[in-house]
């Protein structure tokens, strides 16, 4: 019988198997064969009481009156639930009185539903914290701070400006062009004005070939954010490492450079692949929540793409059961034009001129231009049709058609969690 391999896929995971015989090299992260000495409490606790760079939250927040905490939004898997209560005792422990804000860091995308915050935070959270959901496109809620190294104006939640002491709590995993996820990235795109978001994100730092997956140093995208992250007085960070299942496995607070660093040495540690290139790679987003649309799931394309024959095919698994994620983006590619003209038509504009989503149809217009990318999702055929790839519901049709499009029984990579791996 055929072994049966598994991916992630929304809430749960798909199951699926290959004929005998195909040559098929299937590459996993140490993310899930990697032991904590402890217990997810016993983590976090560890990394409250042990902060990296940096004094303790309780010892920051003493004689502080304004307090704000920069939160991720739905679509991040932080386990808010365990860190925001625990920040909140620490804060409250020295300074009982203070006014607590938490400010959701929507970045660029959507705002964030009630429902959506009550699933994330739990309901006491929920209830009885002020929660704002940041919009990068309310003038009346930013102010500017200062001019960014690339030149571009920081501008900021004034929320966050206000406060005597920001912090922020997130998660690190592999990031397709800032590196990694996490740390400074909470104020940059997070809490930041859209034309803020728009300059970082330029068509000329995209390209840049250190603005990719697992680079920190010498990336100008990054080098920007962590800029932006101590003009806004960013004080001190919690950081989660978290395996496929979403638990955690690592803990990180402290400074925002620091801390952030400490965690990125860890995740480095555990999630670099190495394999040959084969004729087309199967992969997933991760599953819930970064699975959601078709947005996202161009992060974890990014990983098959490095493993990947020039002219193969990819095999993105994401439920994407809340469509394209951005109209902008959706637009870009139902237009009609081919995605190697869409590509050079953005790599043409200045750093002033970026567009919203730009940077996401950049990425996914050079995959396009390289690959044919089949989407294993719940999305509507027509839909994913329009981003111009090619619809599955299921694995083994996939490789079906990616049979058919080669003229062969292609070789074959499994990536189990495409988003969540550093290519090495």
């Amino acid at each position: 019988m055929a072994e049966q391999i598994k991916i992630p896929y929304a809430r749960t995971s798909l199951s699926f198997s290959l004929e005998e015989g195909r040559d098929c090299v299937i590459a996993e992260n140490n993310l899930d064969t990697f032991s904590p000495p402890f217990g997810e409490d016993e983590i976090l606790d560890y990394a409250f009481s042990h902060p990296i760079g940096s004094p303790s939250l309780s010892e920051l927040a003493k004689g502080k009156s304004n307090i704000v905490i920069i939160a991720s939004d739905h679509t991040r898997p932080v386990p808010s639930r365990q860190i925001i209560p625990r920040m909140l005792k620490e804060i409250r422990a020295s300074s009982p009185d203070a006014s607590v804000t938490i400010l959701i860091a929507t970045g660029c995308h959507r705002c964030s539903t009630d429902d959506e915050l009550r699933e994330k935070f739990g309901e006491e959270v929920f209830e009885h914290e002020r929660i704002v959901v940041h919009d990068s496109a309310d003038e009346s809620s930013l102010v500017s701070i200062g001019r960014l190294p690339s030149g571009g104006d920081l501008r900021i939640n004034r929320i966050a400006f206000s406060a005597d002491l920001l912090i922020s709590e997130g998660f690190i995993e592999p990031h397709f062009f800032a590196g990694f996820s996490g740390g400074r990235k909470s104020v940059l795109p997070g809490i930041a004005a859209e034309d803020t978001v728009f300059y970082n994100h330029n068509a000329a730092f995209i390209k840049d070939a250190k603005a990719r997956v697992g680079i920190l140093d010498g990336n100008p995208i990054h080098e920007d954010m962590i800029y932006a992250a101590r003009k806004a007085k960013l004080r001190f960070i919690v950081n989660v490492v978290l395996n496929t299942e979403h638990r955690i496995i690592g803990a990180f607070s402290g400074d925002v450079d620091a801390a952030h660093r400490k965690g990125v040495q860890f995740l480095s540690s555990l999630a670099g692949i190495s394999m040959r290139k084969a004729d087309f790679t199967i992969t997933s987003n991760g599953g819930y929540p970064l699975d959601q649309n078709i947005y996202q799931a161009v992060k974890g394309m990014c990983t098959a793409e490095a493993f990947t024959k020039p002219g193969g095919v990819i095999i993105m698994a994401s439920s994407c059961v809340d469509g394209h994620g951005g109209d902008a983006f959706y637009s870009t590619f139902s237009s009609g034009k081919k995605a190697s003209d869409i590509l050079k038509e953005i790599e043409a504009r200045n750093m002033n001129e970026t567009r919203k989503d730009q940077w996401q149809s950049q990425v996914f217009a050079r995959i396009l231009s390289r690959y044919t990318v089949i989407l294993v999702s719940e999305a509507d055929r027509s839909l994913v049709e329009s981003m111009q790839m090619i619809p599955s519901f299921s694995i083994e049709d996939a490789v079906s058609k990616a049979d058919e499009i080669l003229g062969k029984k292609g070789t074959i990579n499994v990536i189990a969690n495409g988003i969540a791996s550093i290519p090495s």
